[in-house]
């Protein structure tokens, strides 16, 4: 028999880990499981508007008419949302994809070869490492440091850069950290990169936490010559199932019209957003500020009841949380995090995502969704505290 040869892009052979194995074995046993990882907003019990998929059934979608870069109504409605966070763009440095992950992809695309690399930082969500290589790009880590507040090293970020380093990635605020991207991190970027096309995953934006500080800055207004602000219903509207992504460009505007461009061929040789999110995307994207209220109340709710408890642990301590929908937890590190992830599943039945998932330079972290249903995450949180120490 005739093996294939795969792409060397794809690893050799594809295994569970233990703490996928452990949680498969949880609920195949029938025994409760508190998943403290949840990011899916469509099953974490939120109340959506009762007409928000109206728009999907307008006569005008069984008509295809594609536009590269999006059509125009639903450019213009990304445009006024942008516009309503404070970062003004005309319609026109609006590319739309259907996701946030495809937008990386073309943004690979337009400014890469083979071989080429990106500066990503860590810790930092996994997804990276999978989004550069299977376009053939070398991921180049730069360090989040934490004083007090997550911040950029920018040490580490000058060490990174290479004769092929051809962007950086900025994500604002970061998942897991929580860090958004403040004036003083965009000076540190600038003196370690100056010259950079900067890529601002801003899908958690409008999640501000109590501790969001206030000199917060977009990367549409940091004053670089070229940057690409990343967003789409998935975070900010609550409906990732509606698959609707977009690209902002800005800067210099000879670069913006060349990035449009080019962004544009790459996107007509896809044409993978659909019509009836386009053609609804205004009302999707006003529907957003129902959800994100929601959403917002039960992550801060979440977080107060998570300091609370790490409050009355000496040996616990909740890093400070800027927004989005993670918090982090630094505990002893007695065990491995991994073998600590896999214990809790086994013998508290709760999942929590271990800090190795996402890069920390040491161990030893435990990761948690703040958007988990609030009787389940106050009983998730007793049982971390019944298994992570005694009160002071």
């Amino acid at each position: 028999m005739i093996i294939p040869s795969f792409s060397s892009r794809l690893p050799g052979a594809l295994t569970a880990n233990r703490l996928a194995d452990a949680v498969r074995r949880r609920r195949a046993s029938g025994r409760d499981l508190i998943d403290l990882t949840v990011s899916n907003p469509t099953t974490a019990g939120f109340s959506y508007p009762d007409d928000v998929l109206a728009g999907l059934a307008d006569p005008r979608n069984l008509i295809y008419e594609p536009e590269s870069a999006g059509i125009a109504e639903a450019r213009e409605a990304v445009a006024a949302e942008l516009t309503r966070r404070g970062t003004p763009i005309p319609p026109t440095a609006i590319v739309l994809t259907a996701s946030t992950s495809e937008a990386y992809g073309y943004l690979f695309k337009l400014l890469c070869d083979a071989g080429d690399e990106v500066l990503v930082p860590q810790p930092s969500y996994p997804l990276f490492e999978w989004l550069t290589r299977l376009e053939g790009v070398v991921v180049r880590p730069y360090r989040l440091e934490y004083h007090a507040r997550w911040s950029v090293d920018a040490s580490s970020m000058a060490a990174a850069v290479t004769g092929r380093t051809r962007a950086v990635l900025a994500v604002s605020p970061n998942n897991p950290t929580g860090s958004y991207f403040t004036r003083d991190d965009f000076a540190r970027l600038a003196s370690a990169a100056p010259e950079l096309p900067l890529i601002g995953d801003e899908v958690f934006w409008d999640f501000p936490l109590p501790e969001a500080p206030d000199d917060r800055v977009s990367v549409l207004a940091s004053g670089r010559p070229l940057v690409f602000a990343l967003g789409g219903l998935s975070k900010s509207a609550a409906l990732p199932q509606l698959k609707l992504g977009w690209i902002a460009i800005g800067g210099t505007e000879a670069n913006v019209v060349a990035a449009r461009e080019k962004l544009e061929l790459i996107a007509d040789t896809y044409l993978s957003v659909s019509t009836p999110v386009q053609t609804s995307a205004a009302a999707l994207i006003a529907a957003g500020a129902v959800m994100r209220e929601q959403i917002l109340e039960r992550a801060r709710r979440n977080l107060a009841v998570l300091a609370d408890m790490t409050g009355r642990h000496p040996a616990l301590n909740l890093l400070r949380a800027e927004g989005g929908w993670s918090a982090v937890v630094r505990v002893p590190a007695v065990v491995q995090e991994e073998d600590l992830a896999v214990s809790l599943v086994e013998d508290e039945g709760v999942l929590v995502h271990p800090g190795y998932f996402f890069e920390f330079a040491h161990e030893a972290f435990v990761v948690v969704s703040l958007i988990a249903r609030p009787d389940a995450f106050d009983e998730g949180v007793a049982r971390l505290e019944r298994r992570l120490g005694s009160p002071a």
